[in-house]
């Protein structure tokens, strides 16, 4: 076998390449529900600054526009596989 090549390895997912360390290890769903905690307290965080000292509304029109951004990246990969077939 030439240096170049990669040993295949039956990992049972077809979509998924043979040399991602996830296919020998199990790592497909720990790092996505890490992700999804963390941003969930960072849109806590994001609106637990609205209560301060501050006397704009400017800075909380920032953080709520924010945190908004964060729910939709959070929210959108649940209705995103909805219609689809299994394969």
């Amino acid at each position: 076998m030439a240096s170049t090549e990669v040993e295949q390895i039956d990992t049972g997912w077809v979509r998924e390449p043979a040399d991602a360390p996830s296919a020998r290890f199990g790592w497909h769903q720990s790092a996505r529900k890490g992700f999804m905690f963390a941003g969930w307290f960072c849109v806590l965080a994001l609106l637990g600054m609205l209560i301060g000292n501050h006397t704009g509304r400017v800075e909380d029109l920032y953080l709520i526009g924010f945190a908004l951004v964060l729910v939709y990246f959070l929210v959108k990969p649940a209705f995103a596989k909805r219609g689809r077939w299994k394969s």
